[in-house]
């Protein structure tokens, strides 16, 4: 073996390689993995210019990958005022009358919880005096809906409602106005796209720092769940001829409905485009949008009477598309919340035959019955679901996302451990800027839930670890190269000071990560080393 770049030691190593499940050192040279084993080896993968560093005692793993993340489109959506500490309309008048008026005078604001609202609907009646005239544009945490101003509907020349070619609604009042209420991505889109952007510069510089920061958290990877407005490319290879991305991104356009032939033919095309530490890999779909938000595709209605709509008005025409992606060897990422949804992608998946195993993938489920759970593995379709997500509800269920469920569904939400015992293969991710991207708390939660998953089944340290690492190596088709520590994967390691198996979810969510690794180029090291 060639001399190694960097030897890492003093280590307990958890590989998730069947083959050798630990070591206590890992030699790493041009980006890869050339050898591992013990202390007594490390002499003979050293040579003048090898850098030995010293774990002292730390648990080394394969690299963290967050298997949802938005980080380039999320600069965009985690603009402006900070909402999501906000728990009520008291608190909010008050965030607003203080809140910071961008060009133009807007107010922007994010991340702000559908229960601050009280069980009121969301309705700019009940802000307008705190913002004194203002535009405004609050997105609500859901990254499905936002609150417009009066003054904010006027600029975009809303006054009723519209028809769009997708499951998207401007929620007007008994009298035919505008509340103010933008439901799904066509209606935001026509506040969203008058809001005072970030320049270049500034996403560039604040892309770079975002996907440092992560890697502090232990994150050498994500999947990204979509491609912006076709400039990322241009960004990322920008940042990557004037230094390196400390992540390594794997990107999905996103396919709408409507979706042509030819702009089928685009994201096929779009598949070949790369940088060193990116490329795009797959396309995202949306069947569905959020319960809160009335969108998610149910089997029965929700409490107010909304969800048996399909996000694709002819859901059909998704099966189809689907079909042509996978008949290209593309794979697929669905949005599917509600048990319709889920159900629906499922057959699509089920009528393309034994080749599509292990392709195509489902976002989110938060509610599935038993009948569903077991086809995930007879079908080698992955779960990639987002633990943090269940901060948002209530383990008394007096949350927007219980009460529009009921009871029954409730009870079943985020049932990670159900579709692993059922066989299934199920990534984790953070979905930020919904939820935050510290990787140690995608962990935690996965296996301490919260709110309405409280109940049921959590996680085990091992299948935690596992979603982040070896199975979203899978979910990304990358399992012969990444989500292990062995020799010829890549170099993606994290070190954690605490074993994130046998660790108390509450003291890993505490604890420091040691050393990030992706690539084989430190991207995080403790101050303390």
């Amino acid at each position: 073996m060639p001399a190694a770049d960097t030897v890492l030691t003093g280590a307990r190593v958890r590989t998730l390689d069947p083959d050798r499940p630990e070591a206590r050192a890992v030699a790493v040279h041009d980006g890869r993995i050339v050898a591992l084993g013990d202390e007594s080896d490390v002499r003979d993968w050293r040579c003048p210019g090898t850098e030995l560093i010293d774990l002292d005692g730390a648990t080394l793993t394969p690299g963290l990958t967050d298997a949802h993340s938005h980080p380039v489109w999320g600069i965009e959506m985690a603009t402006g005022t900070d909402l999501s500490a906000v728990r009520n309309l008291d608190q909010l008048r008050a965030a607003l009358r203080t809140a910071e008026r961008g060009p133009g005078g807007w107010v922007v604001g994010h991340g702000l919880d559908h229960n601050a609202f009280g069980g009121h609907p969301v309705d700019r009646a009940l802000v307008e005096d705190a913002l004194t005239g203002a535009p405004a544009f609050l997105r609500l945490y859901d990254g499905h809906s936002a609150l417009a101003s009066g003054a904010a509907l006027a600029a975009a020349g809303i006054t009723g409602p519209r028809t769009f070619a997708q499951r998207s609604e401007i929620v007007c009042d008994d009298a035919g106005h505008p509340t103010g209420h933008l439901v799904e991505h066509a209606a935001m889109a026509l506040v969203g796209a008058l809001v005072p952007k970030p320049s270049h510069a500034e996403r560039r510089t604040r892309l770079v720092g975002l996907l440092g920061d992560m890697a502090a958290t232990g994150l050498t990877g994500a999947h990204v769940m979509d491609l912006g407005d076709g400039d990322v490319p241009p960004l990322l290879a920008t940042i990557e001829y004037e230094g390196h991305l400390p992540l390594r991104l794997n990107l999905a356009p996103w396919c709408m409905p409507g979706a042509t032939a030819e702009e089928l033919d685009e994201l096929i095309r779009l598949q070949q485009l790369r940088g060193r530490h990116w490329r795009v890999g797959g396309v995202k779909f949306f069947m569905d949008g959020t319960v809160e938000g009335g969108t998610a595709w149910l089997e029965h209605a929700d409490c107010h009477g909304q969800g048996t709509d399909a996000f694709w008005p002819d859901p059909g025409a998704y099966a189809r598309a689907v079909r042509v992606l996978d008949a290209a060897g593309v794979r697929t990422a669905t949005h599917a919340i509600g048990d319709a949804a889920v159900r629906h992608v499922l057959d699509t998946v089920a009528a393309l035959g034994e080749q599509a195993r292990m392709r195509h993938r489902i976002e989110h489920i938060e509610t599935v019955p038993d009948d569903q759970l077991k086809r995930f593995a007879e079908l080698g379709v992955i779960a990639s679901m987002q633990p943090p997500h269940t901060a948002y509800t209530r383990a008394d269920h007096t949350d927007e996302w219980s009460k529009r469920l009921g009871e029954e569904r409730a009870a079943r939400a985020w049932r990670c451990r159900d579709l692993r015992d059922a066989g299934a293969v199920l990534a984790l991710g953070s979905d930020w800027p919904i939820a935050h991207y510290d990787a140690r708390q995608v962990l935690t939660t996965a296996r301490s839930p919260l709110g309405a998953a409280s109940a049921g089944r959590a996680l085990t340290g091992l299948m935690a670890l596992e979603g982040m690492t070896s199975h979203a190596a899978l979910a990304a088709g990358e399992q012969r190269t990444a989500g292990r520590i062995a020799p010829g994967c890549r170099a993606d390691l994290t070190a954690f000071t605490v074993d994130p198996v046998t660790a108390a979810p509450d003291e890993l969510g505490e604890a420091p990560i040691r050393l990030t690794m992706s690539g084989g180029r430190i991207t995080h090291r403790d101050e303390r080393m």
